[in-house]
């Protein structure tokens, strides 16, 4: 267990596990997003969001300025 320890802490070892761990998790991820076809299109509607936050405050500015 001692030389298993010794072997993780040494960065030649380290670095190409967690490179292949991570890359993994991105193909992963990338998988699950555009394997359905319904999940994808839903998770395309979310880049709208930031702008539909300056919409709604523009319209709001505009309203309450109407009532001054």
């Amino acid at each position: 267990m001692n030389e298993l320890f010794r072997w993780f802490t040494q960065m030649e070892h380290t670095k190409p596990l967690a490179l292949v761990l991570l890359f993994g998790a991105f193909v992963g991820i990338i998988l699950y997003v555009y394997s359905n076809r319904r999940r994808g299109a839903r998770l395309e509607t979310y880049k709208h969001i930031p702008l539909d936050d300056d919409a709604d405050f523009a319209a709001q500015k505009k309203v309450s300025s109407h009532d001054e």
